[in-house]
């Protein structure tokens, strides 16, 4: 019997360390950082500047002709600021849910004009002719621009606004033309894109799969649902630790538990992502933000994107895993990192950070 005791000993602290380390992990308490009237003030300023700022421009045009040379305004009369197409989208996205969360906006009238003024039945009615232009635009701004097309969509159709319904309205025919791109490209992709910057797979369908839930697209939704599993249903050990590259600003393994915890069933996503990230899973792993050298590099500035866009996967993907609470922590780690970082900045960071730092806000609001 006393050959039993140290082990019996040994078994009762490794069951006492464990619990602590549960509850240190369930004990976590969020950040004080969240969205409030004068967080939202703030921010609104950088879509405000930039959506009716045609240059600098970087188009993604593809020129078959003399003809289709034209000013950003031409081809795109909705979204021709913010440096480039889509980030002149997820600007309007901005407007948008600020403007829904909090009426009081300081620069609501200046914010709701510029986006009557934009998304109106004749610009969007352009926008739509734009992927017709020639051979080459079909697929203009696939899959990143797309989405974020549906998420401005979905933020409208959720904003009990008579103005909003008329710009949803307005906004229809886009979206209809974007889901059929969707439908009809997403069964030829016979590998899944796994970059950390706009052509990435996991996000190009996150926030349409998010549209075709709000509004009942079941034709999406199914689409969706059968390629995320078929591309990331048997991945295991994502290395993560080779994350990030210099010039991401999504992450290639969380994009893709992101998007997995919204297809399959609480309990199999909890097995599933326990193979995918197990160090993560298990609370242990530390993900450092990511830092940038250099907030004037357009490119190198992707990675204040990278801190929020990491927070927005963590803040969901926690909400799956009940009792991992370090995921919040993660979470806010990334978003208070970068947050202080993106209206004292350079316009390379300014036209479009804020729509990122307002979804992670966002989805920290959202936490269950």
């Amino acid at each position: 019997m006393k050959i039993l005791y140290p082990f019996i000993f040994l078994l009762l602290f490794s069951c006492a360390q464990e619990i602590k380390e549960k509850k240190t992990i369930e004990a976590y308490t969020l950040s004080e950082t969240k969205l409030n009237l004068e967080q939202a003030n703030r921010l609104s300023k950088l879509p405000i500047n930039c959506i009716k700022n045609p240059l600098p421009y970087k188009a993604g045009h593809i020129i078959a002709k003399e003809s289709d040379l034209a000013m950003p305004q031409v081809h795109h009369p909705a979204f021709y600021g913010c440096f480039d197409w889509h980030s002149a989208v997820h600007g309007h996205w901005s407007l948008v849910y600020l403007l829904k969360t909090f009426p009081a906006l300081e620069n609501r009238e200046e914010a709701r004009a510029l986006l009557l003024k934009n998304l109106s039945k004749e610009n969007i009615e352009k926008e739509v002719q734009y992927f017709a232009l020639n051979k080459y635009t079909k697929n203009f701004e696939r899959t990143y621009g797309w989405t974020w097309v549906l998420k401005l969509a979905e933020e409208l159709h959720t904003w009990d606004d008579p103005d909003a319904k008329v710009m949803a309205l307005n906004l229809k025919p886009l979206c209809d033309y974007i889901i059929e791109r969707y439908i009809e490209y997403l069964p030829k992709l016979v590998y899944p894109i796994r970059v950390g910057e706009h052509s990435n797979t996991a996000f190009g369908i996150s926030f349409a799969y998010d549209y075709a839930l709000t509004l009942n697209h079941s034709g999406l939704k199914k689409m969706i649902e059968n390629r995320a599993k078929e591309f990331y249903a048997s991945d295991q050990s994502c290395p993560l630790s080779w994350e990030p590259s210099g010039y991401d600003f999504l992450s290639p393994c969380l994009e893709e538990a992101y998007i997995m915890s919204r297809v399959i069933k609480a309990e199999h996503f909890r097995e599933w992502f326990s193979d995918f990230l197990p160090d993560v899973a298990s609370g242990k792993y530390k993900l450092k933000p990511a830092e940038v050298s250099d907030r004037t590099d357009g490119k190198l500035v992707h990675l204040d994107g990278l801190n929020f866009s990491r927070a927005w996967c963590l803040y969901n993907i926690g909400n799956k895993i009940e009792g991992n609470n370090t995921l919040y922590r993660l979470a806010d780690e990334h978003l208070d990192f970068s947050l202080k970082n993106i209206v004292d900045g350079d316009y390379m960071g300014e036209h479009w950070l804020a729509s990122f730092a307002l979804y992670a806000l966002k989805s920290k609001a959202e936490i269950k």
